[in-house]
């Protein structure tokens, strides 16, 4: 029996809405003219789309953030259907002009955790490097708005130096994401500058971009930028689609190119009312992806940015959604649900509980249909065996966030907020049982500075500071 090959995707087809049926294919499907010819006003988008009064109201606005929507995505909107999924998240209504309470500028706090311009260090061994400003489309949720859009705000070559620099002399980095806006739409020389000095760093070991250019501009993702990437691995992709109406046969040889190309590809989506907030959505969508080789990443709840109060949902929905994929499709089409934490504590992943109880030697869960189930602990397991294997992997530092993992390890009791001392300390100057030279009085044996051999030493009391002396106690 023969064995089918699987071929390359080359036949062209091409998603075009009927305003751009006279235009050559060549140029169609040039990205560049796919750029130059983006729409953003009420006269250009009204040629192809039946605008609604909120719609042409939010287009004519001051101050609304930027509108750029490539021909080939804007052919993907229903003209006439005000609630269509791509439609929604692209072009503005009066919706977004309403305040809502915690939005917020720069809700990440990215800025605030910035060693230098642009270069977001959050992470103990990874850092975002932001190299535009500017997309090939503009996502109307967009958690960079502050900046996005804004060709004054793009960062500069001495603010790449900056960043590069900063990434050289950290060694704690080993995995770099590069994003702004949306690093694919520079000019590919640039774009191999900036990857080549980074693989010329020997402790990054991974580079990623993030980018909805496979998604707004697929053109883009020709032969020649797949051979750029593919010097520099192990390279990986993160894309972004949000609605199975963008998984189009233009994206799948677009992804079809990458993955030839070596390119490992993940779908970052973003949780949207009106948009994709549906198990079945979210289901299809996922189911699609998979088959273009594309594997769900993230699910993101949408962040608290001025201008997307319309387009938020509850976390319960997220949560919804996750038990609707869970066991009711393939584990490596389930996304990691995920609130990106206000303030910039991170991405925190959210799901349904599957423990339902637990005791000595016995875990009590539960499966997606409800089933139920008792598994036995070993008795006897010794965490310390692996010990001797584990010294020999050098551990990688993390100062200052080792967080819940250090508790775990033993390297501190407890992780205090800001000014617990202080609070109940209660406004009382230190005393003969407070002093804080016998501090390590409560502080555990065994547990972060402590040497777990050794029992402490009290200090001794400075006269007059003991509770009784030697000689009366004798007495």
């Amino acid at each position: 029996m023969a064995v089918k090959e699987a071929t390359p995707i080359t036949e062209q087809i091409y998603t075009r809405a009927p305003y751009w049926n006279d235009i050559p294919d060549e140029k169609w499907m040039n990205w560049r003219w796919q750029m130059s010819n983006r729409l953003n006003t009420v006269e250009e988008l009204g040629k192809v789309i039946n605008l609604t009064d909120s719609e042409r109201k939010a287009l004519s606005a001051n101050g609304l953030f930027r509108v750029d929507i490539t021909p080939y995505f804007a052919s993907l909107i229903d003209p006439d259907d005000p609630n269509c999924p791509v439609r929604r998240q692209v072009i503005p209504t009066d919706a977004e002009m309403v305040p809502f309470q915690s939005m917020m500028e720069d809700s990440l706090a990215e800025d605030k955790h910035s060693p230098v311009p642009g270069l977001v260090h959050r992470y103990p061994d990874r850092v975002l490097m932001l190299i535009t400003t500017q997309c090939a489309s503009y996502c109307r949720y967009c958690t960079r708005s502050r900046i996005v859009g804004d060709p004054t705000q793009t960062f500069s070559r001495a603010e790449f130096d900056a960043q590069i620099d900063y990434i050289e002399r950290t060694p704690q980095i080993r995995d770099v994401l590069l994003s702004g806006g949306d690093p694919m739409v520079l000019a590919p020389k640039l774009v191999d500058m900036i990857l080549g000095r980074l693989r010329a760093i020997p402790h990054v070991e991974i580079i990623r971009i993030g980018s909805r250019v496979p998604v707004f501009l697929p053109m883009r993702v020709d032969e020649q930028f797949c051979e750029m990437v593919s010097k520099y691995h192990p390279f990986w992709l993160n894309i972004h689609v949000n609605h199975p109406k963008e998984v189009t046969p233009e994206l799948a040889a677009a992804a079809d190119r990458l993955t030839r190309a070596g390119v490992p590809l993940g779908n970052q989506s973003v949780l949207l009312a009106g948009i994709n907030d549906s198990v079945a959505i979210q289901r299809k969508l996922v189911h699609e992806l998979v088959k273009i080789r594309v594997r769900p990443y993230y699910l993101y709840q949408c962040d608290l940015v001025e201008g997307s109060g319309h387009l938020r949902t509850s976390v319960s929905k997220g949560i919804e959604i996750i038990e609707g994929l869970r066991g009711h499709t393939s584990g490596y089409a389930v996304p990691t649900y995920v609130v990106d934490a206000p303030g910039g504590g991170g991405k925190i992943p959210v799901q349904p509980n599957y423990i339902i109880s637990q005791s000595p030697g016995k875990v009590v869960l539960r499966n997606f249909e409800g089933f139920m189930t008792t598994y036995q602990e070993p008795l006897d397991y010794d965490p310390d065996i692996i010990k001797p294997q584990e010294a020999l992997i050098e551990p990688r530092p993390e100062p200052g966030q080792e967080g819940i993992h250090g508790l775990l390890q033993g390297q501190k009791m407890s992780i205090e907020p800001e000014g617990f001392a202080n609070t109940h300390a209660r406004g009382g100057a230190e005393h003969r049982l407070r002093s804080g030279e016998i501090a390590q009085k409560w502080t555990p044996l065994g547990v972060g500075s402590i040497d777990a051999n050794n029992i402490p030493v009290q200090p001794q009391l400075k006269e007059g500071e003991g509770t009784v002396k030697e000689e009366e106690s004798e007495k």
